[in-house]
């Protein structure tokens, strides 16, 4: 046989179909996990359905009830507009037989100015219900809101490394929504339909009991679809809030993540998981609204049924011009508030999906600020600013990340904490932080054990620069005085102190210049200098810097260093170091691996060792160089 040797185009093309299915691979590969943790967040969001209806509308009577004034007038007009609507049709009544068996017909005129006149009063206070009613929705649901956003502003922050930002984004709108739009729809209107019901029922009965029985006899067709739809549209409702949590999941992570995705050219995976999520959203709303229209089209069918069944039953039974125009009448009355309720029926459905959800979140366990409970506090060195005690700690149970570490810091010390990534520095200054509870061991602040501090009071004795800052909506001055109130000379002193004064106020607007989403407007080391204006203004006894001159330029960082020595002065300052070169002046330098301290010392002491901090400052060096 003979063999042909492959063109530069051939292996050109060759190679980008193997670069494809390497790709295609690799992404399956990662979205493996994805998908796997999709599946467990559906079986727990399956694990909430076991909630009963009457459990969820218990809780959201707690939120209805601050606006019980609201409630009653909205349940009185209701009530007073389903008497009136009973009343018409009497009226109605009694003006045609009245005018055939007088033969008045100024009667005909009377009964339609009463009929006339109580439908304006109808119509007025109906408007006062609707007004009530979505009152008290938007008041109830405002603090439920609001209850849910503190609630979530107390959870422990291992829940959040595992949740993704879309899906509580979603609790707090889209199913709080869901629930609103039923006080919207006029869910107060259900007793005055009910009280309506029962009054026609009654009415027509003692108008015609033989002629009401035939119009009666379709009902229970009703009952059975209800029964039928009930489930089946709870499911698809569930189903609904639930792609919703996961198309705004993955909005959130595609938006933040369009940097990376569009420098490895994954826009094609990613449209086409975005896609897969879009068509599920969209088969579970058409899903949804198919068990709404055949519940529409079964009670119109029963009305159109139960009319015909009195047009037939005419023919055999006697009754008067009025009588029959009453009863038809009131058999159209019947059917709008059955109509009401059915359509209210599927939002409610909607609305107990999005209560799962969202009660399913306030169900997880939450700190509340509150101390540990069950904790026993107790009192550690008062000498010492910071003390750690044997800590041993993880965020997975299988996996500790620090074991047995144990060091202390005196009052105004600076303690560096250097090693290689993974070894633990940042997980130190989070459990000082108490964003994770310990598993074994003590931390002590200022002789006071965090176990029995508050979050809220424990953060307060730190100010704390992160590596990578966050610049909120507002001004530059909100953002340096972060969780206070700014005070503009303030602000300026401190930008002074830090010598960087002239760099802000030249902006437009100056200490009033507006800051975009995230702080866009502003260089990443115009964004850390605003973290340390952040950590001045507060004045904490407590500095925690996470390589706070990592993001900015040598000619910046130079003006930085007088800011970083009126910083630190005085306080004690726990500092996350990746440049060995900026920590040569601390107090205390411990060096990690692998989550244990295996030395500590001056800058001069470990490089004397010629140990693990030795060989990271020769290694640096060497790459300086």
């Amino acid at each position: 046989m003979s063999s042909r040797i492959p063109t530069q185009t051939e292996r050109s093309q060759s190679s980008k179909a193997a670069e494809r299915t390497l790709g295609a691979y690799h992404i399956e590969a990662l979205d493996r996990p994805r998908r796997a943790d999709e599946v467990a967040r559906q079986q727990a969001e399956l694990a909430l359905a076991g909630q009963s209806d009457a459990h969820m509308l218990a809780k959201l009577w707690l939120f209805l009830w601050p606006e019980r004034a609201w409630l009653t007038v909205a349940v009185v007009t209701s009530l007073v507009t389903s008497g009136i609507s009973l009343v018409r049709p009497l009226i109605m009544l009694w003006a045609i037989d009245r005018s055939v068996a007088t033969k008045d017909p100024g009667l005909i005129l009377l009964g339609g100015v009463a009929f006339a006149a109580l439908a304006v009063v109808e119509q007025g206070l109906g408007f006062v219900q609707t007004y009530a009613t979505q009152v008290v929705g938007a008041r109830a649901m405002a603090d439920l809101r609001r209850h849910v956003f503190r609630f979530i502003g107390g959870l422990p922050q291992s829940f959040f490394d595992h949740q993704p930002v879309g899906r509580l984004v979603t609790r707090v709108t889209n199913d709080v929504d869901a629930i609103q739009e039923l006080f919207n729809s006029g869910i107060v209107s259900v007793l005055g339909s009910v009280v309506r019901l029962v009054g026609i029922v009654v009415l027509m009965l003692s108008l015609d009991f033989e002629l009401s029985l035939v119009a009666f006899s379709s009902l229970p067709l009703i009952g059975l679809v209800v029964l039928w739809v009930r489930k089946r549209a709870r499911d698809a409702f569930r189903a609904i809030r639930g792609e919703t949590a996961r198309m705004n999941s993955n909005m959130n992570e595609q938006v933040t993540g369009l940097a990376v995705v569009q420098a490895f050219g994954q826009e094609r995976s990613m449209f086409g998981e975005f896609d897969r999520i879009n068509a599920a959203y969209r088969d579970a709303n058409v899903s949804a609204i198919k068990y709404e229209a055949i519940q529409d089209a079964a009670v119109d069918a029963v009305g159109s049924i139960a009319m015909a069944t009195i047009i037939v039953a005419l023919g055999y039974h006697h009754a008067s011009f009025g009588t029959v125009v009453a009863l038809s009448t009131y058999l159209a009355l019947f059917f709008e508030p059955i109509t009401a309720l059915a359509a209210l029926y599927t939002l409610v459905q909607n609305a107990l999906a999005g209560a799962e959800r969202v009660f399913g979140l306030l169900a997880e366990p939450a700190r509340d600020m509150a101390p540990v409970s069950g904790a026993t506090p107790t009192r550690g060195d008062a000498s010492s600013a910071i003390e750690f005690q044997q800590v041993t700690f993880g965020y997975k149970p299988e996996l500790p990340v620090l074991h047995d570490v144990s060091f202390a810091a005196k009052p105004g010390q600076v303690v560096a904490l250097v090693g290689p990534t993974g070894s633990g520095k940042t997980t130190i200054t989070a459990l000082l932080l108490r964003l994770y509870e310990l598993w074994q061991g003590k931390i002590f602040v200022g002789g006071d054990d965090v176990s029995g501090l508050s979050p809220s009071d424990l953060r307060g004795r730190f100010s704390v620069v992160p590596q990578e800052v966050l610049l909120f909506p507002g001004t530059l001055a909100d953002n340096v005085a972060i969780g206070q109130e700014p005070d503009l000379e303030r602000v300026r002193s401190v930008l002074g102190q830090m010598g960087v004064l002239d760099l802000f106020e030249k902006r437009e607007g100056g200490l009033l210049a507006r800051v975009h989403v995230s702080g866009s407007n502003f260089s990443a080391g115009e964004r850390q200098l605003i973290a340390f204006a952040r950590a001045l203004y507060r004045n904490a006894d407590i500095l925690i810097l996470d390589e706070a001159t990592a993001s900015v330029d040598s000619d910046t960082e130079a003006r930085m260093q007088k800011a970083l020595a009126v910083l630190m002065a005085g306080r004690t300052s726990i500092v996350v170091a990746h440049r060995l070169s900026t920590i040569r002046a601390a107090d205390l330098i411990l060096v990690l691996s692998r989550g244990r301290i295996v030395e500590s010392g001056t800058h001069e002491q470990l490089l004397e060792l010629r140990g693990l901090y030795a060989a990271l400052y020769d290694l640096q060096l060497s790459r300086a160089s």
